[in-house]
């Protein structure tokens, strides 16, 4: 019976022509159901469909909230209610000083006509021999000694991602991720069909017993982990928890995706798969390193794994640009990635300060060296009302709920993005959303 899309439709409706406001509560499942004449199961089915479609949250032990949005032409339902928003806390694509005149003298040389017609050739997943041996050693340290023949290459990062998932986990299996995870991980997830097995975490991230515990209950195909300043909460594993999820992960036999998009950010943290590199593809760009515009996805792939991974990518028409290849490559080689790396950590420590400074006596999660920070909000206020208030002074930050894998368990809570204001506007900013808290 399709009854409860209909019905469903009606909803979305109010919540569009504005008769449901942004964080507006629903009424009980039992009394929506008394006041549309409907059995308590199709109620739940319609409060189900509503929470598929992003219209609503639920929050455990309180209820059914219209969630804050903004619309948008092909009908999806976005964060933040209509309105100008000048400062965008939400989208985190930092910049260095002087970036663009160290990133134009490395092209320079790139921009000879012998130069530019081999860079322009196309390249496939395995890119160039230049661009394997120098993303092998961007990414060699410590004692993990990267292999430049376990480099595979796509155009940005998430489509490096996307491959990764699509090659490990077929359609309709259970990919374990943390309970609070990147929201593209979740979008590529529904388009591959890949359900999302929420683990555990504390303060210092993804609990190892809870991937053993998933497992058991239905067995997993891989799992999904930022074990370093993960997104949204900013926490990093330590050494021993780290050690002792490579071993889980060994003994259940199960692939893992390391994604390690921030942490440039801290160097001296060994990656996961320098402990267990026998079943790791760790994922990465140059999005967040350099700029997004010239980027460049890559993954170290075990042999076991490669010609999966290599698969995907060449399935999904997920090729690097051998331009932005070439060009990385010389920015490696001459020192203009570790110059914009370098001042990205000084930059983001900055922030970081002035954001505890302009926020202190807040429950606040971040690292220290973090271009964002994850708030648990003050008194009676909820993420998306909170986030609604936010754009209404104009200023965007990402609820809660589009981090949570489990829609019943969101946390009143958002996540603040340090990375893209001025720090003059980003002081101001924060200084705003201290004063809506404080009025909640």
């Amino acid at each position: 019976m399709d009854d409860y899309r209909l019905i469903a439709d009606g909803i979305a409706a109010e919540i569009a022509d504005g008769r449901l406001r942004p964080g507006q509560q629903l009424p009980t499942q039992r009394a929506f159901a008394r006041a549309h004449g409907i059995a308590n199961s199709t109620a739940t089915r319609v409060y189900r469909e509503l929470v598929r479609r992003g219209l609503t949250v639920g929050e455990v032990g309180r209820g059914t909230f219209v969630r804050a949005w903004r619309g948008a032409d092909d009908g999806r339902v976005a964060l933040a209610e209509p309105a100008a928003a000048p400062v965008d806390l939400e989208l985190n694509y930092p910049t260095a000083p002087g970036q663009a005149e160290l990133l134009a003298e490395g092209l320079a040389p790139l921009l000879r006509v012998d130069a530019l017609g081999e860079a322009l050739r196309p390249v496939g997943a395995a890119g160039t021999g230049a661009a394997r041996r120098a993303f092998a050693g961007l990414l060699t340290s410590g004692t993990w000694e990267v292999d430049p023949e376990h480099l595979l290459f796509a155009g940005n990062g998430r489509q490096v991602t996307a491959g990764a998932l699509s090659a490990l986990v077929p359609p309709g299996q259970r990919l374990g991720v943390e309970a609070l995870t990147y929201p593209v991980v979740k979008a590529v997830a529904e388009r591959l069909g890949i359900r999302l097995v929420p683990l555990a975490v504390d303060e210092h991230g993804l609990l190892p017993d809870a991937v053993a515990a998933a497992h058991r209950t239905t067995p997993l195909r891989a799992v999904y982990v930022q074990p370093r300043l993960q997104n949204p909460t900013g926490a990093s594993l330590p050494h021993e928890r780290a050690v002792t999820l490579a071993g889980e992960l060994r003994r259940l036999d199960l692939p893992v995706v390391e994604d390690s998009i921030w942490s440039f950010l801290r160097p001296e943290l060994a990656p996961l798969a320098a402990l267990a590199p026998e079943r790791t593809v760790l994922v990465d760009s140059l999005s967040k390193r350099l700029a997004p515009g010239l980027t460049s996805g890559f993954a170290v792939v075990p042999d076991g794994l490669r010609e999966q991974v290599a698969g995907a990518l060449r399935a999904g028409g997920w090729a690097p640009s051998g331009f932005a290849l070439e060009a990385a490559v010389r920015w490696i080689g001459d020192g203009t990635l570790a110059a914009v790396e370098a001042a990205k950590r000084a930059d983001a420590a900055a922030r970081q300060e002035l954001a505890r400074e302009v926020l202190a006596g807040h429950r606040l999660r971040a690292d220290p060296c973090s271009y964002y920070l994850w708030w648990e909000l003050p008194g009676a206020w909820r993420a998306e009302t909170f986030v609604a208030a936010a754009a209404r002074a104009g200023i965007s930050v990402t609820p809660a709920a589009a981090f949570a894998v489990d829609p019943r368990s969101t946390p009143s809570a958002v996540r603040v993005g340090l990375a893209s204001p001025p720090l003059p506007v980003l002081v101001r900013a924060l200084g705003v959303l201290a004063g809506i808290a404080a009025d909640g």
